[in-house]
C-alpha cells in the first residue's frame, strides 16, 4: 500500500476523512487547498481505501457531493480477490 507524506494534501484530506466527517470539495479546498478532490479520492481509492461520494441538496438548492471514507462491500472484495487470482492485479 501506498503511504502518503504528512505534509501533502491527499495526508491532510485522508486524515480528516478518518475523523468521519464527510468533507465536500468546497470544504477541501478552504481547509486544504485542493481544487480537484476527486483526483485526490481517486489516490486514496489505488492505495487501497473505501472512498465514497455521496451527492446532496444542500441548504442553497443546491447539489454537492461529500467523499467519505467507509468499509467495502462483500461484492468490491470478492471482485478484487477475483482479479487476483486471474492475475490482472
Amino acid at each position: 500500500m501506498k503511504t502518503f507524506t504528512t505534509e501533502s494534501k491527499t495526508y491532510k484530506l485522508f486524515t480528516a476523512l478518518k475523523s468521519g466527517t464527510p468533507i465536500t470539495a468546497s470544504e477541501a479546498h478552504k481547509r486544504f487547498g485542493i481544487k480537484n478532490i476527486s483526483a485526490e479520492a481517486s489516490r486514496l481509492r489505488q492505495a487501497g481505501y473505501a472512498v465514497y461520494a455521496n451527492k446532496r441538496i444542500a441548504g442553497n438548492h443546491v447539489e454537492v457531493t461529500e467523499y467519505r471514507l467507509g468499509n467495502p462491500s462483500r461484492a468490491v472484495v470478492a471482485a478484487g480477490y477475483k482479479a487476483m487470482a486471474l492475475g490482472l492485479v
